[in-house]
């Protein structure tokens, strides 16, 4: 697979560079944005949301694991590169056009910040394409990048806060305070959402078989993105009462919404994992007695115990091996089964059936004897 390969190196290397370019833009702002021990107090209280928020997304993501690298990108894009694209497009915009603090607010920051948000799906679905296999893989990519943007940005605004720069009152604890309710207790959600629509966009495109679909899904997903950030931030320029209603007819309804639509997903997946290992058994790719204990999670997690148990670690590695080999190939063939291949299919299909032949033979189920290598 070498034009697979190729992409790979690309996508990581340009995403290296930019994240790198980014961080250094952003630790010189976040540096010039207050004294050290205010600059610590606003990181430890931005953190605070970070790894409820990632613990959600990361269960979310239990049938198919992303690669843990490609996630932290997300993170890492979120939190650099999207952050210091907003930044300079907002002041170099601002700049020329002459944009009052109130557009900016509402429609500026919203264009410009799903935007640098939203690039990183779209490098996602033109490079790394193989690693999206649906909706659900979107809202996942799209949530780590979020909670980068989100965790920087907060650092920003609860420096400000303390410093009193951000033009709400003096400052101090108690502006800090105010801040940290607002933004990291009460919306912590708000920056995931609003890219998970793009996210669920992508997540359209990859598995539609119709080309008008696969360009149009992830720009309506970014409107959409657009739209919900534009509301988010204009209804906060006309006081905390419309901040309240907005919160309460927008926020929750659509986090509620996005939430089902999460957990849906993730159920449709064993749904459609189990069909396609069917049909994959019946061709003779994988024992189709094995199927059970691998799309369902409680099965999958009984059975590496059990290998643990009657053969230690090593016996438990390959268990995970397998059922990870296997649940690639029933995303992989049932795409073939949607008519959606990718271009490689032919060569992952054969690469996860030789990792399944190899390890087969020294794994066994509940009930079975764990063989000896």
């Amino acid at each position: 697979m070498p034009g697979a390969r190729r992409d790979s190196v690309a996508f990581t290397v340009l995403v290296t560079v930019l994240v790198i370019g980014g961080a250094a833009v952003m630790l010189l702002v976040i540096a010039l944005s207050g004294a050290p021990r205010t600059l610590l107090l606003a990181t430890a209280l931005a953190a605070l949301p970070v790894v409820p928020l990632v613990c959600c997304y990361l269960w979310l993501d239990r049938y198919e694991p992303e690669p843990r690298a490609l996630l932290l990108m997300g993170l890492l894009w979120g939190g650099f590169v999207a952050t210091a694209a907003a930044i300079l497009i907002q002041g170099v915009g601002g700049l020329v056009a002459g944009f009052s603090e109130d557009a900016s607010l509402a429609v500026v920051a919203p264009v410009t910040e799903e935007l640098s948000k939203g690039a990183f799906l779209v490098l996602l679905l033109w490079w790394r394409r193989a690693e999206l296999d649906g909706i659900l893989d979107g809202i996942v990519y799209a949530g780590m990048v979020g909670i980068g943007f989100a965790f920087t940005e907060n650092i920003l605004y609860l420096a400000a806060a303390y410093n009193g720069t951000d033009g709400t009152g003096p400052g101090g604890t108690e502006a800090l305070t105010a801040t940290f309710v607002v933004r990291c207790l009460f919306s912590p959600f708000a920056h995931p959402l609003f890219t998970t629509f793009i996210g669920i966009g992508v997540g359209v495109a990859v598995t539609s078989r119709s080309g008008a679909v696969r360009l149009l899904a992830p720009l309506g997903g970014y409107a959409v993105a657009v739209l919900t950030h534009g509301l988010w931030n204009g209804a906060t320029i006309f006081g905390f009462g419309s901040f309240a209603l907005v919160y309460v007819v927008l926020m929750i309804p659509a986090l509620g919404g996005l939430a089902w639509l999460a957990v849906w997903a993730r159920r449709s997946e064993r749904r459609m994992l189990a069909v396609a290992l069917d049909d994959a058994a019946r061709r003779g790719l994988i024992p189709g007695t094995d199927i059970g204990w691998v799309v369902d999670l409680q099965a999958r997690r009984l059975a590496r115990a059990h290998a643990r148990q009657a053969a230690g670690p090593a016996a438990e590695r390959a268990m995970r091996d397998y059922q990870q080999a296997a649940i690639e190939l029933g995303f992989l063939h049932h795409r073939f089964l949607r008519g959606t291949p990718p271009p490689d299919f032919a060569a992952r299909g054969q690469d996860y059936v030789a990792r399944i032949g190899a390890v087969r033979p020294f794994i066994a189920f509940p009930g079975q004897v764990v063989p000896t290598r």
